[in-house]
Protein backbone atom coordinates (compact mmCIF):
# COMPACT_ATOMS: atom_id res chain seq x y z
CA UNK A 1 0.00 0.00 0.00
CA UNK A 2 3.16 2.22 -0.13
CA UNK A 3 2.75 4.39 -2.82
CA UNK A 4 4.69 6.72 -4.83
CA UNK A 5 5.27 10.63 -3.20
CA UNK A 6 5.29 12.42 -5.95
CA UNK A 7 7.19 15.41 -6.40
CA UNK A 8 5.58 16.91 -3.50
CA UNK A 9 7.58 14.42 -1.80
CA UNK A 10 4.30 13.95 0.89
CA UNK A 11 3.13 10.53 1.02
CA UNK A 12 -0.93 9.74 1.68
CA UNK A 13 -1.45 9.33 5.18
CA UNK A 14 -2.10 5.64 5.07
CA UNK A 15 1.16 4.38 3.32
CA UNK A 16 3.03 3.07 5.74
CA UNK A 17 0.15 0.08 6.57
CA UNK A 18 1.35 -3.13 5.24
CA UNK A 19 -0.44 -4.93 2.47
CA UNK A 20 -2.88 -7.79 3.59
CA UNK A 21 -4.35 -6.18 6.89
CA UNK A 22 -7.81 -6.88 7.97
CA UNK A 23 -10.20 -4.31 8.37
CA UNK A 24 -9.86 -4.38 12.41
CA UNK A 25 -5.69 -4.17 12.48
CA UNK A 26 -6.01 -1.19 10.16
CA UNK A 27 -8.59 0.38 12.05
CA UNK A 28 -6.43 -0.31 15.47
CA UNK A 29 -3.45 0.84 13.53
CA UNK A 30 -5.40 4.46 12.75
CA UNK A 31 -6.17 5.01 16.01
CA UNK A 32 -2.47 3.92 17.61
CA UNK A 33 -0.31 7.03 18.71
CA UNK A 34 3.01 5.25 17.89
CA UNK A 35 1.94 3.91 14.76
CA UNK A 36 -0.05 6.80 13.02
CA UNK A 37 0.86 10.60 14.40
CA UNK A 38 -2.96 11.80 13.27
CA UNK A 39 -3.63 9.29 16.58
CA UNK A 40 -2.09 11.90 19.16
CA UNK A 41 -5.52 12.28 20.80
CA UNK A 42 -5.46 8.47 21.38
CA UNK A 43 -3.70 6.87 24.12
CA UNK A 44 -1.68 3.90 25.41
CA UNK A 45 -0.59 2.00 28.37
CA UNK A 46 2.69 -0.26 28.88
CA UNK A 47 1.99 -3.12 31.14
CA UNK A 48 5.60 -3.95 32.97
CA UNK A 49 4.87 -7.92 33.31
CA UNK A 50 8.00 -8.73 31.44
CA UNK A 51 11.01 -8.91 33.51
CA UNK A 52 13.56 -11.28 31.94
CA UNK A 53 15.67 -10.32 29.11
CA UNK A 54 17.47 -12.61 26.96
CA UNK A 55 19.83 -10.35 25.31
CA UNK A 56 22.83 -7.65 26.75
CA UNK A 57 22.89 -4.18 25.31
CA UNK A 58 26.01 -2.34 25.91
CA UNK A 59 23.40 0.51 26.13
CA UNK A 60 21.25 -0.78 28.32
CA UNK A 61 20.86 -0.62 32.46
CA UNK A 62 17.58 -1.39 34.06
CA UNK A 63 18.76 -1.13 37.51
CA UNK A 64 18.53 2.85 37.26
CA UNK A 65 14.97 4.44 37.72
CA UNK A 66 14.02 8.35 38.57
CA UNK A 67 10.80 9.65 38.05
CA UNK A 68 11.03 11.84 35.78
CA UNK A 69 13.28 9.25 33.17
CA UNK A 70 11.91 8.21 30.26
CA UNK A 71 13.80 6.00 28.32
CA UNK A 72 12.97 1.94 27.35
CA UNK A 73 13.04 -0.31 29.97
CA UNK A 74 12.33 1.64 33.00
CA UNK A 75 9.60 0.97 35.30
CA UNK A 76 8.86 1.98 38.58
CA UNK A 77 7.27 -1.75 39.66
CA UNK A 78 6.77 -5.56 38.15
CA UNK A 79 3.00 -6.66 37.58
CA UNK A 80 1.19 -9.87 37.75
CA UNK A 81 -0.45 -10.40 34.33
CA UNK A 82 -3.84 -10.11 37.04
CA UNK A 83 -2.60 -7.21 38.35
CA UNK A 84 -2.01 -5.77 34.56
CA UNK A 85 -5.34 -6.25 34.18
CA UNK A 86 -6.63 -4.34 37.20
CA UNK A 87 -4.16 -1.58 36.28
CA UNK A 88 -5.63 -1.67 32.78
CA UNK A 89 -9.42 -1.56 34.32
CA UNK A 90 -8.09 1.72 36.38
CA UNK A 91 -6.36 3.68 34.09
CA UNK A 92 -9.11 2.65 30.90
CA UNK A 93 -11.93 4.47 34.07
CA UNK A 94 -9.53 7.54 33.69
CA UNK A 95 -8.13 8.00 30.63
CA UNK A 96 -10.31 8.74 27.41
CA UNK A 97 -9.33 6.99 24.23
CA UNK A 98 -7.12 4.30 25.48
CA UNK A 99 -7.13 2.40 22.70
CA UNK A 100 -3.69 0.29 23.25
CA UNK A 101 -2.66 -2.06 25.60
CA UNK A 102 1.31 -2.11 24.92
CA UNK A 103 4.17 -4.90 26.99
CA UNK A 104 7.39 -3.41 26.43
CA UNK A 105 9.58 -4.69 29.34
CA UNK A 106 11.06 -4.02 31.57
CA UNK A 107 12.53 -7.28 29.80
CA UNK A 108 11.94 -9.21 26.37
CA UNK A 109 8.02 -9.37 25.80
CA UNK A 110 9.03 -13.26 24.45
CA UNK A 111 11.39 -13.86 27.22
CA UNK A 112 8.42 -13.78 29.37
CA UNK A 113 6.34 -15.82 26.88
CA UNK A 114 3.58 -16.95 29.63
CA UNK A 115 2.71 -14.47 31.64
CA UNK A 116 2.59 -12.04 28.37
CA UNK A 117 0.16 -14.61 26.81
CA UNK A 118 -1.81 -14.41 30.05
CA UNK A 119 -1.96 -11.16 30.27
CA UNK A 120 -2.81 -10.33 26.59
CA UNK A 121 -5.56 -12.97 26.77
CA UNK A 122 -6.78 -11.31 29.85
CA UNK A 123 -6.68 -7.99 28.04
CA UNK A 124 -8.69 -9.27 24.88
CA UNK A 125 -11.03 -11.05 26.85
CA UNK A 126 -12.34 -8.18 28.64
CA UNK A 127 -11.80 -5.46 26.22
CA UNK A 128 -11.49 -6.99 22.77
CA UNK A 129 -11.26 -3.49 20.83
CA UNK A 130 -8.47 -2.54 22.31
CA UNK A 131 -4.99 -2.49 20.09
CA UNK A 132 -2.37 -5.36 21.37
CA UNK A 133 0.58 -4.00 21.30
CA UNK A 134 4.51 -5.91 21.85
CA UNK A 135 8.25 -4.68 21.31
CA UNK A 136 10.59 -7.36 21.06
CA UNK A 137 14.20 -7.80 20.07
CA UNK A 138 13.13 -10.31 17.86
CA UNK A 139 15.35 -13.36 19.11
CA UNK A 140 12.39 -15.76 19.62
CA UNK A 141 10.36 -14.15 17.36
CA UNK A 142 10.16 -17.21 14.84
CA UNK A 143 9.14 -19.38 17.55
CA UNK A 144 6.31 -17.44 18.63
CA UNK A 145 5.31 -14.84 15.62
CA UNK A 146 2.44 -17.30 14.70
CA UNK A 147 0.84 -17.79 18.13
CA UNK A 148 1.23 -13.96 18.76
CA UNK A 149 -1.02 -13.50 15.51
CA UNK A 150 -3.38 -16.95 16.70
CA UNK A 151 -3.83 -14.29 20.11
CA UNK A 152 -5.03 -11.60 18.35
CA UNK A 153 -1.65 -8.93 18.65
CA UNK A 154 -2.29 -6.95 15.83
CA UNK A 155 1.15 -4.97 16.48
CA UNK A 156 4.41 -5.66 17.05
CA UNK A 157 8.14 -3.53 17.33
CA UNK A 158 10.98 -5.32 16.64
CA UNK A 159 14.65 -3.48 17.45
CA UNK A 160 17.01 -4.18 15.47
CA UNK A 161 20.69 -2.33 15.18
CA UNK A 162 22.50 -3.67 13.00
CA UNK A 163 21.91 -6.30 9.87
CA UNK A 164 25.66 -7.21 9.81
CA UNK A 165 27.11 -9.36 12.44
CA UNK A 166 30.42 -7.11 12.78
CA UNK A 167 28.47 -3.89 13.61
CA UNK A 168 26.24 -6.11 16.06
CA UNK A 169 29.59 -7.31 17.81
CA UNK A 170 29.77 -4.14 19.02
CA UNK A 171 26.23 -3.36 19.94
CA UNK A 172 25.51 -6.88 22.05
CA UNK A 173 27.19 -8.24 24.62
CA UNK A 174 25.81 -11.12 24.78
CA UNK A 175 22.28 -13.42 24.07
CA UNK A 176 20.91 -16.30 26.13
CA UNK A 177 19.40 -18.86 23.41
CA UNK A 178 18.08 -22.22 24.32
CA UNK A 179 20.39 -22.29 27.44
CA UNK A 180 23.43 -21.65 26.12
CA UNK A 181 25.01 -18.04 26.26
CA UNK A 182 26.37 -16.77 22.90
CA UNK A 183 28.95 -13.96 23.05
CA UNK A 184 30.36 -11.86 20.13
CA UNK A 185 30.18 -12.56 16.81
CA UNK A 186 28.74 -15.37 17.19
CA UNK A 187 25.64 -13.75 19.54
CA UNK A 188 25.23 -11.24 16.99
CA UNK A 189 25.15 -13.94 14.01
CA UNK A 190 22.11 -16.14 15.72
CA UNK A 191 20.08 -12.96 16.69
CA UNK A 192 20.38 -11.16 12.62
CA UNK A 193 19.23 -14.87 11.65
CA UNK A 194 16.15 -14.89 14.49
CA UNK A 195 15.08 -11.06 13.57
CA UNK A 196 15.09 -11.38 9.86
CA UNK A 197 13.61 -15.05 9.96
CA UNK A 198 10.68 -13.56 12.29
CA UNK A 199 10.31 -10.70 9.65
CA UNK A 200 9.92 -13.04 7.13
CA UNK A 201 6.67 -14.71 8.71
CA UNK A 202 5.40 -11.82 10.22
CA UNK A 203 5.03 -10.61 6.40
CA UNK A 204 2.00 -13.27 5.76
CA UNK A 205 -0.06 -12.56 9.25
CA UNK A 206 -2.66 -10.12 10.11
CA UNK A 207 0.49 -7.97 12.14
CA UNK A 208 1.57 -4.29 11.65
CA UNK A 209 5.27 -4.45 12.22
CA UNK A 210 7.76 -1.63 13.00
CA UNK A 211 11.60 -1.88 13.49
CA UNK A 212 12.93 0.02 15.75
CA UNK A 213 16.69 1.49 15.45
CA UNK A 214 18.60 2.86 18.12
CA UNK A 215 21.45 5.09 15.97
CA UNK A 216 24.88 4.92 17.86
CA UNK A 217 27.20 7.81 16.59
CA UNK A 218 30.42 5.98 15.16
CA UNK A 219 28.94 3.00 16.30
CA UNK A 220 26.11 1.94 13.92
CA UNK A 221 24.76 5.58 12.63
CA UNK A 222 26.42 4.53 9.46
CA UNK A 223 24.87 1.83 8.91
CA UNK A 224 21.08 2.93 9.59
CA UNK A 225 20.30 3.61 6.00
CA UNK A 226 21.25 -0.17 5.58
CA UNK A 227 18.99 -1.57 8.21
CA UNK A 228 15.85 0.07 6.87
CA UNK A 229 16.63 -1.43 3.35
CA UNK A 230 17.05 -4.83 4.47
CA UNK A 231 13.79 -5.12 6.89
CA UNK A 232 11.96 -2.91 3.82
CA UNK A 233 12.64 -6.04 1.55
CA UNK A 234 11.05 -8.36 4.32
CA UNK A 235 7.80 -6.28 4.00
CA UNK A 236 8.36 -3.72 6.70
CA UNK A 237 6.94 -0.40 5.69
CA UNK A 238 7.55 1.59 8.60
CA UNK A 239 10.82 2.45 11.58
CA UNK A 240 11.49 4.23 14.13
CA UNK A 241 15.19 5.33 14.34
CA UNK A 242 16.37 6.54 17.79
CA UNK A 243 19.35 8.11 19.28
CA UNK A 244 21.06 6.40 22.05
CA UNK A 245 20.92 7.59 25.52
CA UNK A 246 23.45 7.25 27.49
CA UNK A 247 23.05 5.20 30.50
CA UNK A 248 25.32 5.15 33.78
CA UNK A 249 26.71 1.64 34.16
CA UNK A 250 26.79 0.58 30.81
CA UNK A 251 29.87 0.86 28.00
CA UNK A 252 28.49 3.93 26.47
CA UNK A 253 27.48 5.77 29.93
CA UNK A 254 30.29 8.87 27.96
CA UNK A 255 29.06 7.68 24.92
CA UNK A 256 27.75 11.01 22.77
CA UNK A 257 24.24 10.74 21.54
CA UNK A 258 23.46 12.33 18.58
CA UNK A 259 21.92 15.84 17.86
CA UNK A 260 18.48 16.37 16.85
CA UNK A 261 19.43 17.65 13.68
CA UNK A 262 21.72 14.94 12.92
CA UNK A 263 18.21 12.22 13.88
CA UNK A 264 16.40 14.26 11.95
CA UNK A 265 18.39 14.48 8.94
CA UNK A 266 19.19 10.45 9.01
CA UNK A 267 15.24 9.87 9.46
CA UNK A 268 14.80 12.15 6.25
CA UNK A 269 16.93 10.14 4.66
CA UNK A 270 15.46 7.18 5.31
CA UNK A 271 12.09 8.48 5.03
CA UNK A 272 12.52 7.80 1.12
CA UNK A 273 12.81 4.35 1.81
CA UNK A 274 10.15 3.52 4.31
CA UNK A 275 7.75 6.03 6.32
CA UNK A 276 9.62 7.10 9.55
CA UNK A 277 8.25 7.92 13.14
CA UNK A 278 9.26 11.70 13.99
CA UNK A 279 7.21 11.67 16.94
CA UNK A 280 8.52 8.83 19.20
CA UNK A 281 9.04 9.87 23.00
CA UNK A 282 11.37 6.78 23.80
CA UNK A 283 8.46 5.43 26.71
CA UNK A 284 8.65 4.00 29.58
CA UNK A 285 7.61 0.18 30.05
CA UNK A 286 4.83 1.40 32.56
CA UNK A 287 4.27 4.62 30.32
CA UNK A 288 0.54 5.70 30.51
CA UNK A 289 -1.45 8.39 28.62
CA UNK A 290 -1.14 10.13 24.94
CA UNK A 291 2.58 10.26 24.21
CA UNK A 292 2.93 14.00 25.04
CA UNK A 293 1.68 13.58 28.38
CA UNK A 294 2.79 10.23 30.43
CA UNK A 295 1.09 10.40 33.71
CA UNK A 296 1.84 6.89 35.25
CA UNK A 297 4.48 9.01 37.71
CA UNK A 298 1.76 11.25 38.67
CA UNK A 299 -0.65 8.57 40.14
Amino acid sequence: MRNCRGCSGKADKNTYLKTGLSKETMDKTLKHPCYNKNAHDNARIHLPVAPICNIKCKFCNRKFDCQNESRPGVTSNLLTPEKALNTFEYYNSKVENLTVMGIAGPGDALANFDKTKKTIQLIRENHPHVAICLSTNGLLLPEYANELNDLGVTHLTVTINAVDPTIGEKVYDYIDYKGTRLEGIEASKKLLENQLKGLEILRSLDVMCKVNIVAIKGVNDFHVKDVVGKVKSLGVTLTNIMSLIPVKGTAFENHESMSKKELTKLRRDCDMLVTQMFHCRQCRADAVGKLSEDISQAN
